[in-house]
């Protein structure tokens, strides 16, 4: 009788076992995921990203920064898309997204489009994550196959948005620190900091390296900058990250560093006599190279620390709570 009770749990626990670790695969996130539930959901993505990115050049830049502050916050969880609300302390509002994020209304557009044909279905951390991928396609980047299946938070943190992303100022050993709490190692921050080659920045954040005789820049470089950002004035003013071809996905960006024509000292500290610099040279002489490492890195920081399964929601609107 002993035996057979000792049998019969041992069964029972083996039965629970199984349960869990099916319960954990069928929660992982897969390229097939919207396949049954929402087949024209990437479809659907796509036309609204390339309409989107046709209508403004740099958007493509906006979308896949968009997407790397999401997943460097709580993970890729749509948490930097919520606004203000009595239980939420907005990510938009944080230091390094406040007046410089952007494209929250093209993912707004592209949910409101996808929900028309799947109701409740297609998460907006998903959309987020599908609008980085076509954002870079359609300005001559790679595409990756995105994993889907995550959820939407219902939380947002200010706080650590304001010490998760990484700032215009950040040293080589702070990023690289930065990047490894999420899983990501140099190689990934070289590749993932070359979106860099597409996008604009605000000369607030530049202003000391061009006027900085002790910055290690370009004489001319710095003086061609000067023009768009005064010594005192124009905080907002944009100038392109890179000078030479500011709405391609190429690999100028590792060219501009060599010439110490970094335009962010965030950027030239990638090529500063560091660990780092053979990385940058092996990229400005292999584009191909760059580029499937950038695809390699993107999925990678689409993993951090999501939700799947029956953790968060779908939201039904990107910006509040359900």
């Amino acid at each position: 009788m002993a035996s057979l009770l000792t049998n019969y749990s041992h069964t029972i626990l083996f039965v629970f076992l199984l349960f869990i670790i099916s319960t954990k695969c069928s929660a992982q996130l897969s390229s097939t995921f919207y396949d049954t539930a929402c087949p024209d959901a990437l479809n659907t993505i796509r036309t609204g990203i390339r309409t989107a990115v046709s209508r403004e050049r740099r958007m493509a830049a906006s979308l896949i920064r968009l997407h790397f502050h999401d997943c460097f916050v709580q993970g890729c969880d749509a948490s930097i898309l919520l606004d203000d609300s009595s239980s939420i302390d907005s990510e938009k509002n944080a230091i390094n997204n406040f007046r410089s994020v952007r494209g929250y209304e093209v993912i707004d557009s592209v949910k409101s489009q996808v929900e028309g044909i799947c109701p409740g279905v297609v998460s907006c951390a998903d959309i987020v994550a599908v609008a980085a991928r076509d954002a870079s396609f359609a300005v001559g980047g790679p595409s990756w196959t995105v994993k889907l299946g995550r959820r939407d938070s219902t939380t947002a943190s200010r706080s650590l948005a304001e010490n998760n992303l990484p700032s215009f100022r950040d040293s080589l050993d702070r990023l690289i620190a930065l990047f490894a709490s999420k899983g990501l190692n140099a190689r990934d921050m070289v590749a993932l900091s070359g979106s860099h080659t597409i996008g604009q920045a605000q000369c607030v954040t530049f202003r000391d390296r061009i006027y900085n005789n002790q910055s290690v820049i370009d004489a001319g470089f710095a003086s061609t900058r000067r023009r768009q950002c005064p010594a005192t004035s124009g905080n907002s003013n944009l100038a392109p990250l890179d000078l030479v071809t500011p709405n391609s996905f190429d690999n100028n960006y590792f060219k501009n560093l060599i010439q110490k024509k970094g335009l962010l000292e965030s950027d030239q500290v990638l090529f500063s006599g560091r660990s780092t610099d053979s990385i940058v040279d092996e990229y400005s002489k292999n584009p191909s190279k760059f580029k499937s490492d950038f695809a390699a890195a993107m999925i990678k920081m689409g993993d951090i620390n999501t939700l799947t399964g029956s953790a968060g929601q779908i939201r039904r609107v990107c910006n509040i709570v359900n």
